[in-house]
C-alpha cells in the first residue's frame, strides 16, 4: 500500500510539475499558428535551405515539426511533393530536432542549461542534413507516401482558435498523466523490491560506455523507450532522489536528444517511403559518439582544473 501511495504522489508531483511547462507552451504554440508569426518564420529561413539539400518551403514542415511535434512536422510533409532524398534529410532532421519548445522547457527542469539543448538539437539536425546531402548522390526520385492522413479541423475566428488551444494543451496534460502516473507507480514498486539496483548493474558496461554512472540508467531507458518529454518525468525523480549528479543528467540528456522514444520516432516516418532502418543507426550511432565526445571533454576540463587547484 505505501508502494502505491508513493508511487501515485511521485507522479502527481511530477505531472504538476511538467503540466506546468507543457499546458502554456502548447497553448501559445497553437495560437501562433494561426497569425503571421510561423509563416514568417518560414519566409526567414527558406533561403537557407539549399545548404541543407532542400527547396524552399521544406521549411514548412521544419518550423511545424520544431515548434509543435513530428505529427505536424509530417503533416508538413505530406502537403509538398519532395523526393526521398528530401523527406528523408527532413525525417533525420527532425528527430534530432522536433518539439522544441516542450522538451527545451523539461530539460530545464531537470537541470540542463539552455545552450546544450539548442546547440545540440539544432547543430546535430543541420550536421545531418549538410552531411547527407554531400553523401548521398542518389534518392532522386518522387517520394511515394503510404496511406497515411493528416486532417485537421480549421478553427475560424479568435474564439475557436484559443478554445482549441485550451483543449491541446489540456489533452497534453491528460496524456501526460495517463503515462507518467502509472510509470510512477512502477518504477517505485521496482525500488521497493530493489529491482532497479540490480537493473543499474546490468546496464553498468553500457552506461561507462558513454561516461555516464549507472544510477542514470533508468533516465535513458525511460528516454529510449518513451521520449523526451515524458522520460523526463523519471529524470527529474533520477536526480533529486537518485543522487544523479547535473553532469550525468546533461549527459544522459545529451544522449537522448540524439535517440530517443526510438520505436515510436523511427516508425512514424515508415509512411512516408523512406528507408527508416538507416535513420535509426544514424540515431544510435550519433548519440553514441556524440555522448563520448563531450564525457571525454568534460572529463578532461575537470582533471586540467584539478591539476590547476592542487598546484600551487
Amino acid at each position: 500500500m505505501g508502494t502505491l501511495k508513493n508511487g501515485l504522489f511521485a507522479g502527481l508531483k511530477t505531472t504538476w510539475t511538467l503540466s506546468k511547462v507543457i499546458f502554456p507552451i502548447t497553448l501559445i504554440v497553437v495560437i501562433l499558428q494561426y497569425t503571421p508569426v510561423l509563416p514568417w518564420i518560414i519566409d526567414i529561413i527558406s533561403p537557407f535551405m539549399g545548404l541543407l539539400g532542400l527547396r524552399g518551403e521544406a521549411a514548412i514542415p521544419l518550423v511545424l515539426g520544431n515548434a509543435l511535434n513530428l505529427y505536424a512536422g509530417i503533416a508538413g510533409i505530406l502537403s509538398l511533393e519532395l523526393t526521398v532524398k528530401e523527406v528523408f534529410i527532413l525525417a533525420t532532421m527532425l528527430s534530432f530536432s522536433h518539439n522544441i519548445f516542450i522538451e527545451t522547457g523539461v530539460a530545464l527542469r531537470v537541470g540542463v542549461k539552455l545552450w546544450v539543448v539548442l546547440v545540440v538539437r539544432f547543430g546535430l539536425a543541420i550536421l545531418s542534413a549538410i552531411i547527407i546531402n554531400l553523401v548521398w548522390q542518389g534518392g532522386g526520385e518522387v517520394a511515394k507516401y503510404g496511406a497515411l492522413q493528416v486532417s485537421q479541423q480549421v478553427p475560424d475566428g479568435w474564439g475557436e482558435i484559443i478554445l482549441f488551444g485550451l483543449q491541446k494543451a489540456t489533452f497534453g496534460v491528460i496524456q501526460l498523466a495517463v503515462i507518467v502516473i502509472p510509470l510512477m507507480v512502477i518504477i517505485q514498486f521496482l525500488k521497493d523490491r530493489n529491482y532497479l539496483q540490480k537493473f543499474s548493474e546490468k546496464l553498468a558496461p553500457f552506461t561507462k560506455i558513454i561516461g555516464v554512472k549507472p544510477n542514470a540508467s533508468l533516465t535513458l531507458v525511460a528516454g529510449l523507450v518513451i521520449g523526451l518529454a515524458y522520460g523526463a518525468g523519471v529524470m527529474i525523480q533520477a536526480v533529486q532522489e537518485d543522487g544523479v549528479s547535473k553532469k550525468d543528467a546533461t549527459l544522459a540528456f545529451i544522449f537522448l536528444v540524439a535517440c530517443h522514444a526510438v520505436v515510436e520516432d523511427t516508425l512514424i516516418f515508415v509512411p512516408l517511403g523512406i528507408p527508416i532502418w538507416p535513420l535509426l543507426l544514424i540515431r544510435l550511432l550519433t548519440a553514441f559518439i556524440l555522448t563520448i565526445v563531450v564525457a571525454y571533454v568534460w572529463r578532461k576540463a575537470e582533471q586540467s582544473k584539478h591539476k590547476e587547484v592542487v598546484i600551487p
